[in-house]
């Protein structure tokens, strides 16, 4: 199938998007170039919507799996002080800082920070058990503010 676009005086001709399923990279390029022409009616609007839900997924994704490890770290700092780093404090401020850098990008995640932090305690603290081999608390002790805090370590 082809599509055709006006460019100046000439007429150019392109060929419209192949199926999502078959070149994604070619489908993702034809859709942004349909959408700046504003030709609506020949965008795959199914999956164009699904590959939109798909990066706000993303984002909760890097906020889930952020807040893993800098808990996980936390719970390490916290009972174990004979053990603590350079390498575990460079950890929590490279998550914090990703964190913050997150949120100025996508506000709306801060309000799903304590909900985020109570799917992310439960593998934080199964990690952090497994490499130190103690039982920790079955709730977070740290609250979203300490959490994101850069000057919070917790002490035992």
């Amino acid at each position: 199938m082809i599509g055709r676009t006006n460019v100046g005086a000439k007429s150019a001709i392109r060929p419209v998007s192949r199926p999502y399923d078959e070149d994604f990279v070619l489908w993702a390029t034809e859709t942004a170039r349909l959408l700046r022409e504003g030709r609506l009616d020949a965008i795959d609007i199914e999956h164009l919507a699904e590959e939109v839900e798909d990066m706000a997924n993303r984002d909760k994704r890097e906020l889930l799996s952020r807040l893993t490890v800098l808990v996980q770290h936390l719970l390490k700092w916290q009972w174990q002080p004979g053990k603590r780093s350079k390498s575990w404090q460079t950890t929590l401020v490279t998550q914090r800082t990703e964190l913050k850098r997150l949120f100025e990008q996508s506000p709306s995640l801060r309000r799903s920070l304590s909900e985020s932090l109570a799917k992310a305690y439960p593998d934080a603290a199964r990690l952090a058990a497994i490499e130190t081999g103690l039982a920790l608390p079955s709730e977070c002790p740290f609250s979203p503010m300490q959490i994101l805090d850069e000057n919070f370590l917790p002490e035992p």
